[in-house]
């Protein structure tokens, strides 16, 4: 799967995902763009299937049921890797059935 992470994650949390592909916002040239337009841009460049955030607001601001890629809230207690990295064995777990356009909330207890 290729994995995008937002720009406020830590780009060591890349580290969790082994054997899949894993860019962080930055990384495809896309620091400070306003969500709207990310989304857009993400998208457009048809190059990921999930999107990674801690933002949960962002469903709620923005329009995803047509996005051809799927938006992970990881629910953690901060942006800290030490704290994002407990979702990842649940986020990988579940890869698989991440479906385009769907908003999907996670925790390292789910």
């Amino acid at each position: 799967m290729r994995i995008l992470l937002d720009e406020c994650l830590p780009k060591d949390l890349a580290g969790e995902f082994q054997g899949h592909t894993v860019k962080t916002v930055p990384q495809a040239g896309w620091l400070s763009i306003k969500n709207g337009k990310l989304l857009r841009l993400i998208a457009d460049s048809g190059k990921f299937d999930v999107f990674v955030i801690v933002d949960k607001n962002l469903p709620r601001e923005q329009k995803l049921d047509d996005l051809p890629f799927a938006v992970v809230v990881l629910r953690a207690r901060s942006n800290r890797l030490a704290d994002v990295k407990t979702c990842a064995p649940e986020l990988l777990r579940r890869l698989s059935r991440f479906q385009p356009g769907r908003v999907y909330f996670l925790s390292a207890a789910d």
